[in-house]
């Protein structure tokens, strides 16, 4: 694991634990925001974030209820998560970022940069959550998601089989057990099972269970996207089983000036297909992207 994970700074936001990490000193700020689940800084981030430090100034969290983030009370969903942002960003007296978000994350920044875009200098979401107005088997996913404690026994049947977690692990990757880093991978996500478990979570983020109806999502973004005024850059793996080529491209249609690429070989979590080409598109859509000079950036 690089050294930028080996010092993390433990922060209290929005009322609640917060793990930060850091790189770079100097250039823009970009703050990267994993997903769902079983994700975490130090796994989604591992190859990115070290990448970007040499450019930019790096700032990366464990959402609450991940990683070194917990514990948290209450119901962590959307509207939670936009105000949480906000005090983050305070917080880290960051007044405008550019801000990177992969599945949960990219939906939750997609969603802030529709309530605060003078806060957003730009958004680069990758394979977001939130977009769309339905998913494959919806209502059966709603039922299972309504049904008492099947969340809880989840989280707590995946502590306990760590072959269960590799195996899927290794089935959502694009290059399987030839994954670099696979078993590091793979270690990180075991151990995010159990700290769910020894927490009490449910296996699913309160923002992925609070999404879903009995017959369409209660979050979609895509309606309102046509008046996202930031500089957006939409990215999907063109083997993602969970974010469909249609919505998105859909998204970059409705969201004014925003444009969509697909990675190859990639699949939903594209840091770990294809952590390079994602650096290098990240790079030059924020290099190339208004207001992402260092000057350009208010409070430097």
């Amino acid at each position: 694991m690089t050294d930028l994970f080996a010092s993390p700074t433990d922060l209290s936001v929005s009322g609640g634990p917060v793990r930060l990490y850091r790189a770079g000193d100097v250039g823009p700020p970009v703050l990267l925001l994993h997903g769902a689940m079983l994700d975490t800084a130090r796994g989604v981030w591992r190859d990115v974030a070290p990448a970007l430090a040499a450019d930019h100034r790096v700032h990366l969290v464990d959402l609450p209820r991940h990683g070194g983030s917990r514990p948290w009370r209450g119901v962590l969903d959307d509207a939670f998560f936009r105000r949480f942002l906000d005090d983050l960003l305070d917080e880290l007296d960051l007044p405008r970022v550019a801000i990177v978000g992969l599945s949960m994350g990219g939906g939750v920044a997609a969603g802030y940069a529709l309530d605060r875009p003078e806060r957003v200098s730009s958004l680069i979401a990758v394979g977001p959550g939130g977009i769309g107005a339905r998913r494959r088997a919806q209502l059966l996913t709603w039922l299972f998601l309504r049904t008492p404690g099947a969340l809880r026994l989840t989280t707590r049947y995946l502590a306990r089989r760590p072959e269960v977690v590799r195996r899927s692990m290794v089935t959502s990757l694009t290059a399987g057990e030839d994954t670099r880093d696979l078993e590091s991978i793979v270690h990180l996500a075991v151990e995010e099972a159990r700290a769910k478990d020894r927490h009490g979570e449910p296996a699913l983020d309160d923002w992925q269970v609070r999404a879903y109806g009995p017959f369409s999502m209660r979050l979609d973004l895509l309606p309102g996207l046509h008046r996202l005024t930031v500089p957006t850059l939409w990215v999907r793996g063109d083997q993602d089983p969970l974010v469909g080529a249609a919505e998105l491209s859909a998204a970059a249609a409705a969201a004014p000036g925003s444009r969509l690429v697909t990675v190859a070989d990639a699949g939903h979590i594209v840091p770990y297909d294809q952590p390079e080409e994602l650096t290098r598109l990240v790079r030059e859509f924020l290099t190339a992207a208004p207001g992402s000079h260092p000057s350009a950036v208010p409070g430097r």
